[in-house]
């Protein structure tokens, strides 16, 4: 980290000093190589070889395992984002090296994400306002993604940490379809947990990092579901890949190859494997599709059968996803159309299926649809606001009595030391 830091400080000084375009641009090409050489080194050299050993046959190529340090790609990514904000906005390079140190190094966001930009807070760096009542809201916005993480994506976990570990011939369909949907949960949960509670943290400080999730499984499109999921990994390579690519703006098979280039990055962003990069080929697959006829015949039919096409291509994305490798992966997508098969329960999900997994699937599906914050929305606008009570008052003592009916079982799971995966440490 401090090396990035160190490269992203100097050559934003040299990006700004550059005499002409030609320099400026030389200058940062040789700083993205210098900030990808680590990532490719601790993230993709260990792959590279095992590939390169299959091809030869021999096992010439011997490199001990590298460890990957936490929360490499999303600082990376964040130096990256910030070279190439000051190359393209002359005049913006962080003159202060403790300041950019903080930027890069922001711990409530450095291990899970939201990819924060360096334009987005670039003043806050230098100035922050910091308040009871912005402090206060970065408290409740913590305590949710912690609910999220620890009562809704941990318990669906373990039912799907158990599906993927049984044999494929034990398996049986509705085992399948059950751990295929708890992980489908439990990645959405986990992964939007966890900016909850870097946005709650930020808060806290006086920092403002934008949102991260917006109910992605209601989409009707893999165009609108990426509009939705980790929206600020998706706009961090449109802004940074896609477009600079010639996005849009170039004839129908560029437009096809700038999409697949994107998707094939963003898999392999995720992890060094054969599955993530088959997991982002698909995603960019559908989306190149949704571009041509397909995406005029899907706008044509019921919303209901929209979401049915884009549950089934996130769900067998996830499979990839969550496999450990791509023999996994095609016997559990294998048992997912088992349907000559009985329907009964593997006893070993079955066990687990206390009232614990039945609470957190139920509130899990419920609060995966916007349905809570639109009531929430209508009740302050409808009721409240024409009580004679006070709003604010009423308001007040309704989240204060949510956030205590969720702090007791949050503390609870936890002192208990159940079960808690950090599934980050894959990426």
């Amino acid at each position: 980290m401090l090396y990035c830091i160190s490269v992203s400080w100097l050559f934003g000084l040299l990006l700004d000093n550059a005499k002409n375009q030609a320099t400026k641009l030389r200058r940062l090409w040789f700083a993205i190589s210098l900030l990808i050489a680590p990532l490719f080194v601790y993230k993709y050299l260990n792959f590279v070889t095992d590939n390169l050993n299959l091809i030869l046959g021999d096992n010439e190529l011997d490199i001990s395992t590298l460890h990957l340090p936490i929360g490499i790609s999303f600082f990376t990514f964040q130096a990256l984002s910030y070279l190439v904000d000051v190359y393209r906005s002359p005049g913006t390079a962080q003159r202060s090296v403790l300041n950019l140190g903080l930027y890069i190094s922001l711990f409530p966001q450095l291990i899970a994400g939201p990819i924060v930009r360096y334009h987005e807070i670039s003043r806050q760096l230098i100035e922050r306002v910091t308040s009871k009542s912005l402090f206060a809201s970065g408290v409740e916005r913590f305590i949710y993604g912690l609910a999220k993480k620890v009562l809704i994506a941990n318990p669906l976990g373990q039912i799907a940490d158990i599906a993927f570990s049984l044999p494929a011939d034990s398996l049986g369909v509705t085992a399948a379809w059950i751990g295929i949907t708890c992980y489908a949960l439990q990645i959405y949960f986990d992964f939007s947990g966890y900016s909850d509670m870097a946005i709650g943290l930020g808060r806290m400080f006086g920092f403002k990092f934008s949102e991260n999730f917006n109910y992605p499984y209601v989409s009707r499109s893999i165009r609108e579901f990426w509009r939705r999921w980790h929206i600020s990994l998706s706009t961090w390579f449109r802004d940074y890949v896609y477009i600079p690519l010639g996005g849009n703006r170039t004839a129908g098979w560029r437009v096809t190859r700038n999409l697949l280039i994107v998707f094939v990055l963003c898999g392999f962003w995720h992890g060094a494997s054969w599955n993530f990069l088959i997991w982002g080929l698909l995603h960019g697959v559908f989306l190149a599709l949704e571009r041509s006829s397909f995406g005029r015949l899907l706008d044509a039919i019921p919303a209901f059968f929209q979401h049915c096409y884009v549950l089934i291509v996130v769900l067998v994305g996830w499979v990839f996803f969550r496999s450990t490798d791509l023999n996994q992966s095609l016997d559990y997508l294998s048992q997912l159309v088992q349907i000559s098969k009985s329907f009964t329960v593997s006893p070993a999900i079955a066990i687990e299926m206390d009232a614990q997994f039945w609470f957190a699937i139920t509130v899990g599906c419920f609060f995966s649809l916007p349905i809570f914050q639109k009531t929430s929305h209508w009740i302050q606008s409808n009721v409240l606001a024409s009580s004679s009570t006070n709003m604010n008052t009423m308001i007040a003592i309704g989240k204060s009595t949510m956030l205590l009916i969720l702090i007791f079982p949050i503390v609870f799971e936890i002192a208990s030391g159940a079960y808690n995966p950090f599934i980050y440490f894959r990426f």
